[in-house]
């Protein structure tokens, strides 16, 4: 982005602060929903820094400008932000956040603002703990940026669609029920629904609002007798409206939320989970309306697949490893060939391939191939304007790291697999074999049912820690049944909070993805999704009931990249097997070179 556009957008933000007497303005990567994976009409904090990383939030003053994002992206934000008179401020243990940060350098009556229609209601409470203190005021009922973003985009106007019968396994009618249920224990008589995989999930709907994640702009408000979907009702078709009604779901128009939720009273009792909506949904509510405040009913309800949607999710990786490894004997065949190839070309040579597999729909997240240095960037996304070809000198060699998945009818995918280009170093397959201990330690583990998942991640990291070594991103996060490939309840990281909510249970299908970068050489992930399933016992015993991994990702890992001495024989046996059901699983689904490529690398050592 152009960097002088950057200085004017900040300059004009703050003479409309200052003439709406405020002292600063905070503009975090968030909608009203607090998706992950934002419309361009919401996208701001990406139009004021300039900053393309999806987590971020900046922070504007008379004479200060800083935005804060984690380990993941110090390296990128720190170039794009590099002549933007904007701040990294990196978001590491014993620094201050943002918030922090404000109740540190602001005075006794000065103002903050931030658009309650992108300010989650978890947050606000957090604002407010700082500042009320210091006798700061928080103003969340303005968008100050009305004023200076005059060519917003529009919001998206993507047609709803049904999720393909045959890939379900219960009707929105029962999962209403179920959701009834879960309102009825909590004491609730109403329940507001912001979050876009939740909705998407009980009306059994897709749309295309969101980049990636296969879900649609609405809101949604339940109570004992009724259901109503807040939607652009241009985006409904007579069938799906139909298919709804049906449901006992009734149509409402997007910006009705507000209203409808003024009409409760002190009578009700409202459900929400506090961190999924957001303060401007609030905005006509009654101060003397009750609330209850935990995560959604439905969140969990979702993250459990039945029987019947894992089955579906495993065919959806057979076709997944059908194509890696048509895209894998191309790819490389193509550098075997001397052809000059980019990050670029790797990205739309998986699209390529992924895209004639049957019920794909589109990526799920953005591809990342990031080459050596590259690599080492977690989150790394190359860009027509900045990327990398894989070239390497005579007798060297590097790493590239391919991070993609896709989104299928019949499931979402997520894999990361690294390849040597040119001439590895043992150095290289050190680090390689030592990242593979620690994705084996977690695949082989057993850990207690409804044990909370961010207690399991040093079982992971262990083999790293004992080599000194260790990565700045979790290990795993729960990934949808066609739906948002990042999704909780579950989260497989230390740094995470482990309220009962986090319980492993069995049919949560989650990522294992441990990593090691070395900045401005390479970086290293191994990622399988896995799936909760009980551990068989010839027994009953005293200790309850344990879990353990199904592996559901079939692609190999590359045994070039390994050094053999560092692996013990459990390990060993645990990548044959494996192999050995990749290559069972896939055998009859490529041919050609493919199937060579296929039956090479499967090859046990």
């Amino acid at each position: 982005m152009n960097k002088q556009a950057i200085h004017e957008r900040i300059a004009n933000l703050r003479s409309t602060l200052a003439a709406q007497d405020l002292t600063a303005i905070i503009v975090p990567s968030a909608d009203p929903h607090l998706s992950e994976y934002l419309p361009e009409y919401w996208q701001a904090r990406l139009w004021l820094s300039g900053f393309t990383g999806s987590v971020g939030t900046l922070v504007v003053t008379a004479d200060f400008a800083g935005l804060w994002t984690d380990s993941r992206y110090w390296v990128h934000a720190a170039d794009q932000l590099e002549g933007t008179g904007i701040t990294l401020e990196k978001l590491e243990p014993g620094q201050p956040n943002h918030i922090d940060w404000l109740a540190e350098h602001l005075q006794e009556g000065d103002s903050v603002a931030v658009d309650g229609n992108v300010l989650s209601i978890a947050e606000q409470d957090r604002l407010l703990n700082a500042f009320d203190a210091n006798d700061i005021t928080l103003i969340t009922e303005r968008d100050v940026l009305t004023e200076i973003w005059t060519d917003r985009p529009a919001l998206p106007a993507a047609k709803l669609y049904a999720h393909d019968e045959q890939f379900l396994a219960q009707s929105a009618t029962s999962k209403l029920a179920a959701v009834r249920e879960g309102m009825a224990e909590a004491g609730a008589t109403h329940h507001l629904l912001s979050s876009l995989d939740d909705i998407a999930w009980l009306t059994n709907l897709r749309g295309a609002d969101v980049d990636y994640n296969p879900v649609f702009l609405s809101h949604m408000l339940i109570d004992a007798d009724k259901a109503t979907l807040f939607v652009d009702t241009d985006k409904v078709s007579e069938d799906i409206a139909q298919s709804l009604k049906d449901s006992g779901i009734t149509l409402a128009d997007y910006s009705a939320v507000q209203e409808a939720l003024s009409a409760l009273t002190p009578d009700d009792l409202l459900l929400l989970d506090p961190s999924k909506v957001a303060v401007g949904t609030l905005s006509k509510m009654a101060d003397d309306v009750g609330f209850i405040e935990q995560m959604a009913p439905s969140t969990l309800l979702k993250s459990v697949k039945s029987d019947a949607d894992i089955d579906h999710v495993r065919e959806a990786m057979r076709q997944d490893g059908a194509a890696l490894a048509e895209f894998f004997a191309t790819f490389e065949q193509r550098l075997a060939n001397g052809e000059r190839l980019s990050e670029l070309d790797v990205d739309s040579m998986l699209i390529d391939v992924r895209s004639r597999q049957p019920h794909y729909v589109s990526p799920s997240f953005p591809t990342i191939a990031g080459f050596n240095e590259n690599g080492a960037l977690p989150h790394y996304r190359a860009t027509p304007e900045k990327f990398s070809y894989l070239d390497v000198a005579e007798g060297e060699g590097g790493l590239l790291l391919i991070d993609s998945g896709a989104q299928y009818q019949n499931g979402t995918t997520d894999i990361t697999r690294v390849v040597g280009i040119g001439q590895v170093t043992a150095e290289h397959k050190r680090d390689f074999t030592i990242v593979l201990k620690a994705h084996i330690a977690l695949a082989r583990a057993h850990f207690p049912d409804s044990i909370a998942s961010p207690l399991i991640d040093a079982i992971c990291r262990a083999p790293l820690w004992q080599a000194q070594m260790d990565y700045g991103h979790g290990t795993g996060h729960g990934v949808g049944y066609f739906l948002n490939v990042h999704e909780g309840p579950q989260v497989i990281a230390y740094s995470a909070s482990t309220p009962k909510e986090r319980a492993m249970k069995v049919g949560m299908i989650s990522s294992n993805e441990p990593g090691l970068y070395r900045e401005g050489k390479w970086g290293i992930r191994i990622e399988n999704l896995v799936v909760n399933t009980p551990v068989a016992k010839p027994t009953e015993t005293e200790f309850g009931d344990f879990l353990n991994f199904e592996t559901i990702t079939y692609c190999p890992i590359d045994t070039r990249l390994i050094e053999p001495s560092l692996l013990d024989q459990t390990e060993i046996d645990w990548l044959n097997n494996y192999h050995s059901q990749v290559f069972a699983e896939l055998k009859d689904r490529v041919e050609g070179a493919a199937l060579k490529w296929l039956t090479e690398r499967t090859k046990a050592i």
